[in-house]
C-alpha cells in the first residue's frame, strides 16, 4: 500500500525531514514526512497502518500532490505480497537488461501492481486490477457510513459505492473507473481521509494494451535510466529550452496588450511576462519557468488562443531539472497501470501550459475552497485561475464542482459586463488611504460577508447618478382594517398576509401608467427604454446582508399570490437558496424597513434602474380633517430617482397618485 502526498495546497514542497524508516510500525495518522514551501512547513500523516516496507523519496526532494511518499505493508503481511511466479519474471528480465534495472526493489514495487499469478491468463485475456481511493472531499477525516456495492458487483463511472459522513456533511463518494469489484478494503464505521483505498475493481484494457503493458514497464524505466546517465553528455541549452504557451482564458480569444519583457531577460517563475485582453476583462499570463527569454512569439495587439507559444525561455540549471524529470518518471512508473503516464513526444506547449500552478488565492479564499465537494485537479486548477470553488455553481452528483463548471464560471466573469468593477476603481481611486489607528488604540478587522463584497461594486454605481428623493405619506387606516380582517382566513391556509403585497399591487398598477419610473436610461443618453414587462426587486434583509430577489409580473397577480410568492422569496432568500435567475430583470424596487424604526430615508437607485421606493413604519397621527383632527394610520414614503429621467414635478405625481390608491385599494378595480 503506498502513501502519497495529499493536497497541500502548493504546487510543490521540498521534503524536510523523514519522520519514520524502513521497518517501523506506524498507526493511522501518525506523521511520515515535514514537508516545507516558502509559505509553511506540513507533516503529513499516514492514511494506513502497518509497517513501513520502503520509503521512496529523500531528504531535499521536490514532491507534488500525488508523490509516492513510503509504501507499507500490513501488521499481517498480507498487502503487497509479490507473487513466485510474477518474481521469477522479473528476474528473468532483469537478467535480460542488466543495466536496466540497478534496483530490484524497484522491480518489485513494479510487480507488485500487475495482476497476480493466479489472474494471470485473465489479464491476458484483457483486464487489469485499480485502486479506486477516497478522493478529496473537502474535509481532513470523515466516517464510512454505508457501502453501496458488493463483492462481484459490477460498477460504472460516476456510480456511488460509498457514504462517507463528516459532522458538517453527508458525501456520496463514486467510483473513477467501470469493472467488476473484486475487494472492498474498508468497513462501515473505518475512519478514513483522502488516498484511502476503499474498493479494489477489475477493469477490462484493450487486447493491445493487456499483453504489452506489463512487460515494457521495466524497459521504459530501463530506457529512463539510461537517458538520466545520458543527461550530463548532453548539450544544457536544448534541454532547458521551455515555451510558454496561452494557459485556458475561458475565452476563444484575446489581444496582446502588453508584452512585460524582452529578449535577454532573466524572469522568475511565476513573474508575469504578457498581458492580454478580452473586450470584457484583462489577465497577466505567468511564467511556467525560471530562466532567460529567448525569444518572444507574439507582437501587441495580436489575437491570441490557449495553446499559442508566447516566449520560450532558456531554463536555468537545465541538467538537474532533467533528473528531476527522470526522478518523476521513476516515481510514476510504481503508480498501478492504470494511471497514464506521458508521452515523451507530448507538444512541449502542452506541457508548460498545464504542469504548473500559480496559487493566486489569499488562505481566506483556499480555506473557503477547502468545504467545497470538489477533486483535487478542479481544486488545483481553481488556484491556477484564482477562483473562489464557493462562487461556482455545481452540476456533478451530489454538488461536486466539475472541472467544466470552473472553466464556465471563469468564461462567465471574463465575458460579464465591466461596469461594475470599473465604477469600483473609480470610487477607490478617489478616496484617500485610511490614517494609521494605532496611536488611537488600534483596530479590530472584521471581514464584510461575500454578499456584502460582492455588493459594494453595484452600490458605487450610484456615484454617478444624479439623485433625488421625493417624501410623502399615505393613509392606510381603511387598508390596515381590511388586510386585518383578510389575515386570519389567510394565515388558515399557510399564508403571510402583510401591508407589502398590498403596495406591490398598487406600485405595480402605477407603474403600467407611469412606465419611465420602469425603464432605463439608454447608453447614449438620447432616450429612455421602456420595458414592456413589470418585475420587481423586493429587498429582503438577512444574516449576511440585503438581497434584492424580484417578484415577475405582479402587475398580473391577486394580492394573495403576490402574498404567496413574496413569502417564497424571502425564505430562500434567508436560506441562501436563490438562483441567480431569482436576481436578474428587475425595472422597479421596493424596500422597507419593516417595523424597525425610523420616519424616512433615502434608498440608493439601483442601476441600471431608474428609481426605488422606501417604505418606513407606520404611526398613527393626528391628521385634519377640515373641521378637527382625526388618528389616521400614515406611512411615510421615499421615492428616489434618478434626475436624468425623472423631473420632480413627475416623482411628485407619481407618489400623490400611490397615496391615493393606498388610501382607497378599491380604485384599482376601476
Amino acid at each position: 500500500m503506498q502513501i502519497t502526498t495529499p493536497d497541500i495546497g502548493v504546487d510543490k514542497a521540498t521534503v524536510a525531514e523523514i519522520l519514520v524508516k524502513v521497518g517501523d510500525t506506524i498507526a493511522v495518522d501518525d506523521s511520515i514526512v515535514l514537508l516545507e514551501s516558502d509559505k509553511a512547513s506540513v507533516e503529513v500523516p499516514s492514511t494506513s497502518a502497518g509497517v513501513v516496507k520502503s520509503i521512496l523519496v529523500s531528504q531535499g526532494d521536490e514532491v507534488a500532490e500525488g508523490a509516492v511518499l513510503i509504501e507499507l505493508q500490513a501488521e499481517d503481511g498480507s498487502t503487497d505480497v509479490v507473487e513466485p511466479q510474477q518474481a521469477d519474471a522479473s528476474q528473468k528480465t532483469s537478467e535480460n537488461t542488466p543495466t536496466a534495472l540497478p534496483d530490484q526493489e524497484i522491480m518489485q514495487e513494479i510487480a507488485s501492481h500487475q495482476p497476480k499469478a493466479s489472474a494471470a491468463p485473465e489479464a491476458q485475456a484483457g483486464s487489469q486490477v485499480v485502486d479506486v481511493q477516497v478522493p478529496d472531499i473537502g474535509v481532513e477525516k470523515a466516517t464510512v457510513g454505508e457501502i453501496l456495492v458488493a463483492v462481484g458487483d459490477e460498477i460504472e463511472v460516476d456510480q456511488s459505492i460509498v457514504v462517507v459522513e463528516s459532522d458538517k456533511a453527508t458525501v456520496e463518494v463514486p467510483s473513477t473507473v467501470s469493472g467488476m469489484v473484486e475487494s472492498i478494503e474498508i468497513k462501515d464505521g473505518d475512519t478514513i481521509k483522502e488516498g484511502v483505498v476503499i474498493l479494489k475493481v477489475k477493469t477490462a484494457v484493450s487486447a493491445a494494451q493487456a499483453p504489452t503493458e506489463a512487460p515494457q514497464a521495466p524497459v521504459a524505466q530501463a530506457a529512463t535510466q539510461e537517458k538520466a546517465v545520458e543527461a550530463p553528455q548532453t548539450p544544457a541549452a536544448p534541454a532547458g529550452d521551455v515555451e510558454i504557451a496561452v494557459p485556458d482564458l475561458g475565452v476563444d480569444k484575446a489581444a496582446v496588450a502588453e508584452i512585460l519583457v524582452q529578449v535577454g531577460d532573466t524572469v522568475e517563475k511565476d513573474q508575469s511576462i504578457i498581458v492580454v485582453e478580452s473586450d470584457k476583462a484583462t489577465v497577466e499570463v505567468p511564467s511556467t519557468a525560471a530562466g532567460v527569454i529567448k525569444a518572444i512569439h507574439v507582437e501587441l495587439g495580436q489575437n491570441v488562443s490557449q495553446g499559442l507559444a508566447l516566449v520560450t525561455i532558456e531554463a536555468e540549471a537545465a541538467p538537474v531539472a532533467a533528473k528531476a524529470e527522470v526522478a518523476k518518471a521513476a516515481e510514476e512508473s510504481k503508480v498501478p497501470a492504470t494511471k497514464a503516464v506521458p508521452a515523451p513526444a507530448a507538444s512541449s506547449n502542452q506541457a508548460v501550459a498545464t504542469s504548473d500552478n500559480v496559487d493566486k488565492l489569499t488562505k481566506e479564499q483556499n480555506a473557503a475552497n477547502s468545504k467545497v465537494y470538489a477533486g483535487p485537479a478542479v481544486r488545483k486548477l481553481a488556484r491556477e485561475l484564482g477562483v473562489v470553488l464557493a462562487d461556482v455553481k455545481a452540476s456533478g452528483p451530489h454538488a461536486r464542482v466539475m472541472k467544466e463548471d470552473l472553466k464556465a464560471y471563469v468564461k462567465s466573469r471574463l465575458t460579464a459586463p465591466q461596469a461594475a468593477p470599473v465604477a469600483a476603481a473609480a470610487q477607490v481611486a478617489g478616496l484617500p488611504k485610511l490614517p494609521d489607528f494605532s496611536a488611537f488604540g488600534g483596530v479590530e478587522e472584521k471581514t464584510l460577508t461575500r454578499l456584502q463584497q460582492v455588493s459594494i461594486p453595484q452600490l458605487s454605481l450610484n456615484n454617478f447618478i444624479p439623485q433625488v428623493t421625493q417624501f410623502d405619506a399615505a393613509d392606510i387606516t381603511e387598508l390596515e382594517a381590511w388586510r386585518n380582517e383578510l389575515k386570519g382566513n389567510f394565515k388558515k391556509d399557510g399564508i403571510g398576509l402583510t401591508i407589502m403585497a398590498f403596495i406591490i399591487k398598487a406600485v405595480a398598477h402605477l407603474l403600467k401608467e407611469e412606465r419611465e419610473f420602469a425603464g432605463h436610461l439608454a447608453d447614449d443618453g438620447k432616450s429612455v427604454l421602456l420595458r414592456n414587462e413589470i418585475h420587481m426587486g423586493i429587498a429582503v434583509a438577512t444574516p449576511d446582508g440585503l438581497t434584492v430577489p424580484v417578484l415577475r409580473h405582479p402587475d398580473q397577480k391577486s394580492i394573495k399570490q403576490i402574498a404567496v410568492e413574496l413569502g417564497e422569496l424571502s425564505q430562500k432568500a434567508r436560506d441562501k437558496k436563490l438562483s441567480p435567475k431569482d436576481l436578474q430583470g428587475a425595472n422597479f424596487t421596493i424596500t422597507s424597513l419593516g417595523s424597525i424604526g425610523g420616519t424616512a430615508f433615502t434608498p440608493l437607485v439601483n442601476w441600471p434602474q431608474v428609481a426605488i421606493l422606501g417604505i418606513s413604519p407606520a404611526t398613527m397621527q393626528p391628521v385634519w380633517n377640515g373641521e378637527g383632527f382625526d388618528p389616521r394610520l400614515m406611512l411615510p414614503l421615499s421615492l428616489s430617482y434618478d434626475h436624468r429621467v425623472i423631473n420632480g414635478a413627475d416623482a411628485a405625481r407619481f407618489t400623490n397618485k400611490l397615496t391615493k390608491l393606498l388610501k382607497d385599494i378599491r380604485t384599482l378595480l376601476i
